[in-house]
């Protein structure tokens, strides 16, 4: 057998060849990455072509030369041997069958040789097309007890977190729980769980601190560098939790706003607000409580929720006064002039009389805008607000009707007062919250309709640029001098300092709804109003204004 050097293209495939079945194209994109970095490190094995020809076949290492073509090598070292009778079926067979691939223990050892001739984890990430996090996840391996060593190198490997948990532990601690956990001459396999479990540490991370180093200090906590943690967050941390809690609670205590208090969690992490209490998800009022808590991660959080009004007791100030007189006896009640099937025979008139009348009587502009602000302080109308409460249409909404009336009871208005009247209506119904106060669509096409845009506040603080991912939080960049960091909070503060003299909206914040949403939502409303048209009150209407200007409205919508 001896080393020549060939064009690897002119070297033919053995048509005998074990590995028949194609590689993955992962394991292919592996190979041709390692030969481009540091070339083919055992060379392929030839013979010389049987039947009188002058060229080569391939005994071993088909894979390595279709790569090397591949990253357009012009030559190749390859070892010739001589043509065996089954040509070398036999010889490749013995060959895959005895390969082993290259545990993690020993893939580890070589990455620190490595290391230690100077190259860098990106370069042998590189070379190896592996991901520098699987590099530093071997390199882990490092901080481990030997004796667990022994039996990840036989393929018994613990998952990535149970790793990180047993190489975070001293050695000392390592062994007393090794003591514990080590397999059993019957049962070889290994409890990563329970190891990892007899070693768990919980750690209170720096960047959830709300305190400072006074505090610290005062209650003996000593930052600990994670160093494998990635290199664009703060990874100190601290296994003294009860010095950790017990400093968040000093600081919640000194910094509590005067309406605040210190609530509890739940076992699921979640706040527990005083009963009754309703909690508000948008901007709170004045008037509105703060409960500060701290979340599973030892973090301070803060929420705002509001207590009901106290309900007035019935019957007035005078209910309950101790000189009310006693009954003295039941006295017979007279029968009405109309029964309750009478009654409600009048309202089913009243109100087909209602909707005939709406149908086809002349009304002017602005009474038919003050008829619309009537309709949402009747009875049958409740609004959840945009500011969490909920409006019935004899309560507050009435308040809002009421100044379109006289001393006497009558109609009687300006259109000044008419529009003061409808606007405030609108602020009470209309809502853009996230949660049950959402008036949906309906609200971003009014926004939209009055330029509500230009009243969007500025966005470019650190609570809503928190918010943001970091391709969002670089997009909004553009068109600024602010240029993206290789750390996200880097240019979160960019930003932030940026527009203290600028003021920026988000594009998704804009009023303008989604085309084919809106598409959606008028494609629906048709359809209802298509199932309606077919209900015979609708139908009662028969021709007139009313199906006039629902038409003209279709056709405006379309």
């Amino acid at each position: 057998m001896h080393l020549i050097k060939v064009d690897p293209r002119a070297l033919k495939e053995n048509p005998d060849r074990l590995r028949q079945t194609k590689s993955t194209p992962q394991a292919d994109a592996l190979l041709l990455a390692t030969i481009k970095a540091v070339g083919i490190v055992q060379p392929p094995v030839i013979t010389p072509e049987i039947g009188g020809g002058n060229g080569y076949v391939i005994n071993a290492g088909h894979r390595r030369v279709k790569q090397a073509i591949a990253a357009g090598l012009e030559e190749i070292d390859v070892l010739v041997d001589e043509a065996a009778n089954d040509n070398g079926a036999m010889r490749s067979m013995v060959t895959n069958i005895a390969f082993e691939p290259m545990n993690p223990v020993d893939q580890w050892r070589a990455i620190e040789r490595l290391v230690a001739l100077g190259w860098t984890e990106e370069a042998i990430g590189v070379a190896l097309a592996l991901p520098v996090r699987q590099i530093k996840k071997l390199r882990l391996l490092a901080n481990v007890l030997p004796a667990m060593l022994d039996n990840m190198a036989k393929g018994d490997m613990p998952n990535e977190q149970q790793l990180r948990t047993i190489a975070a532990a001293s050695l000392d601690e390592q062994k007393e729980v090794w003591k514990k956990h080590k397999p059993s001459k019957g049962d070889p396999q290994v409890s990563w769980w329970s190891v990892a479990q007899g070693l768990q540490k919980t750690r209170m991370f720096a960047r959830h601190a709300s305190f400072g180093d006074d505090l610290a200090q005062a209650y003996g906590i000593q930052w600990v560098e994670d160093l494998f943690a990635p290199a664009d967050e703060d990874s100190r941390y601290t296994t003294n939790v009860e010095g950790f809690l017990g400093a968040q609670q000093e600081w919640m205590t000194a910094n509590l706003p005067k309406k605040g208090v210190i609530a509890e969690t739940t076992n699921w992490g979640e706040v527990k607000l005083p009963p009754k209490a309703e909690r508000v998800y948008g901007k709170p009022t004045k008037s509105d409580c703060t409960a500060m808590y701290l979340d599973r991660e030892g973090r301070v959080q803060s929420v705002h929720y509001r207590m009901p009004e106290a309900k007035k007791p019935k019957g007035g100030k005078d209910a309950g006064a101790d000189n009310a007189p006693e009954d003295v006896g039941e006295v017979s009640r007279p029968r009405p002039d109309v029964t309750r099937k009478g009654v409600e025979m009048i309202g089913d008139y009243r109100t087909d009389a209602l909707r005939e009348a709406l149908g086809r009587a002349p009304i002017e502009d602005d009474a038919l805008m003050a008829l619309l602000i009537l309709a949402f302080a009747g009875q049958n109308v409740s609004v959840t607000t945009g500011s969490g409460g909920v409006y019935h249409g004899h309560s507050r909404l009435a308040k809002n009707a009421a100044v379109l009336f006289d001393a006497d009871g009558k109609l009687a208005f300006d259109m000044d007062t008419l529009r003061v009247a409808a606007r405030t209506m609108l602020v009470d119904v209309f809502s853009c919250r996230e949660n049950a106060t959402n008036s949906g669509i309906v609200a971003r096409i009014a926004g939209e309709m009055i330029g509500a845009d230009a009243f969007l506040p500025n966005m470019g603080t650190e609570d809503f640029l928190s918010c943001l991912s970091r391709p969002a939080l670089e997009g909004s960049c553009k068109d600024t001098p602010v240029l993206p960091r290789q750390r996200v909070k880097d240019t979160r503060a960019a930003l932030v300092e940026h527009y203290k003299e600028a003021h920026f909206v988000h594009p998704s914040a804009l009023f303008a709804p989604d085309p084919a949403k809106l598409s959606d939502w008028l494609s629906s409303r048709a359809a209802t109003a298509d199932e309606d048209e077919a209900d015979e009150d609708i139908a009662d209407i028969g021709e007139g204004g009313f199906d006039e200007d629902a038409e003209a409205f279709r056709e405006a919508a379309e």
